[in-house]
Formats: structure tokens, sequence, C-alpha cells
């Protein structure tokens, strides 16, 4: 029995602006777990508010004035082996939000677990590429999908809980794949990114605009930089003091 049938009453996917419309793309965030958990998420649940900088910094970010942006929501902790069932709840938000928005291009921004249930969702007709933060992919994750998909892995080589070393050889497969990829190895933040949050946040939106194709804002240079699996240092995506956008309130309509 599918996710969809065991529980016809969840909703996946939490849009808290649906306001936003028509909009140029969305942006869903998708937060960390467990390998095997079948409770499900707590009240105060921590990897998904620090999900929650990340859509703050999408938010007061230029490029995705157009843009909506969504949380999935998981029913279970855990990935739970062969169910992967966040997966499944990652697919049912991609539905929903065709419900509520029709079909927009989709960027999936995911950290840890949420990042291989982007991945493994990135087969999805709607979805223009990944965004991996400190992605947990162990050996042998399936990448043909990944096709004409962009792919961009941000990862702390010191990170104690998901090995970088695994992200970088799972790029290169999906490069070979077809996936337009990019790998950026980070000077800090370990896993749990709180350590150089700040160029985490940067990165991470600026990843999600090229992911979904979204013009710079006016009197900003933007060189064609670094695809491919690398790692490529991060420092090399940093705009110059006099370039970097201001961070202002999101427009309301």
């Amino acid at each position: 029995m599918s996710g969809f049938e065991r529980s016809s009453a969840f909703r996946a996917l939490h849009l808290p602006e649906p306001r936003f419309l028509p909009a140029a793309g969305a942006v869903l965030l998708l937060h960390g777990g467990r390998a095997a958990s079948l409770a499900p998420p707590p009240a105060l649940n921590l990897p998904g508010l620090r999900m929650r900088a990340f859509a703050r910094a999408l938010g007061q970010d230029p490029r995705h004035d157009d843009v909506l942006i969504g949380y999935v929501r998981y029913r279970m902790r855990g990935w739970n082996a062969e169910r992967a069932d966040p997966l499944h709840d990652t697919r049912r938000a991609l539905a929903e939000l065709t419900d509520v928005a029709g079909p927009l291009p989709v960027v999936l921004l995911g950290h840890s677990m949420g990042a291989r249930a982007a991945l493994r969702a990135a087969d999805d007709p709607h979805v223009r590429g990944v965004v991996a933060l400190a992605p947990w992919l162990p050996p042998g994750e399936p990448v043909t999908h990944l096709a004409h998909r962009t792919v961009i892995a941000l990862h702390d080589p010191a990170d104690p809980i998901t090995s970088a070393t695994d992200t970088w050889t799972c790029l290169r497969r999906a490069e070979a794949a077809g996936a337009r990829v990019r790998g950026i190895r980070m000077p800090g933040g370990r896993h749990t990114m709180i350590s150089r949050s700040g160029l985490w946040h940067r990165l991470a939106a600026r990843s999600t605009a090229e992911a979904l194709g979204l013009a710079p804002p006016p009197r900003t240079s933007t060189p064609e930089t670094g695809w491919g699996a690398g790692p490529l240092d991060a420092a090399m995506f940093i705009p110059p003091a006099g370039e970097r956008h201001t961070i202002r309130p999101r427009r309301r309509n």
C-alpha cells in the first residue's frame, strides 16, 4: 500500500505564503531525520527549525521574489530502509504543489536525509534540480533519473555524520548520467551547518536560483563559475562585497 493510501488525510506540503501567485517557480525545503524511526517528527523538531533559516535566506534574496517557498512535511522521522518514507512524502508534496499552483518548475533544497529524498524525487517532471546540503548518499544511490537536472551539493569534508567523499562520488556518477553538477567544499559547518551558517545560506540561495534559471539582480556580474563534480572551494562562489545582494523583507501582495 502506498503512502497516499495509508494516510489519505495527511498534507505533505506546507506552504506558508500561498498568496504568491502566479509564481515563476517553487523551492521546497526538506529537513533531515534518522536512518530508522517510525515515530512522527516531534513538535520541537530541530532539523525542521534549521531549515527555516534557509527559507528566510531565500525569501530575502531578490532573485526569489516571485518564487513560492514551502516545506515537505514527513509522517515519520526515519528513512526506514526500503520503505524510504520521506521519498513518498516528497512525491505527495510535489503533487499537492501542482494542485495549488499549477505546473511550476521546482527545485528541492534538502539537508542530510532530506537531500537523499530530494535526489530520489528528482524524477518528477516538474523538478529542475536539487540543492543537497551535507547529503546522506550511501554508495549505489540511483542517478540515471538525474539526466538533464541540475544537482548542486554543499558539504564540509569534516562532517562526522555523512560522508563528503560519498557526495563527490555520487556527483561524478550523476554527471556521467547526464546531470549538470557542482560540488562545493564548505570550509566549516560540519553536519549541523551552524558554523559559517551565513555562507551556507548565501550559497544555498545562489544555488536554488541557478537551478531555477532565475535572472540575477541588476548591477551584478554573473560569470559562469565552476560546473563539475569537483569539489570546488566555497570561496569561488562568494561575490565581491559590492555585488552582494541587499537583504530585505520579502515582498507581500
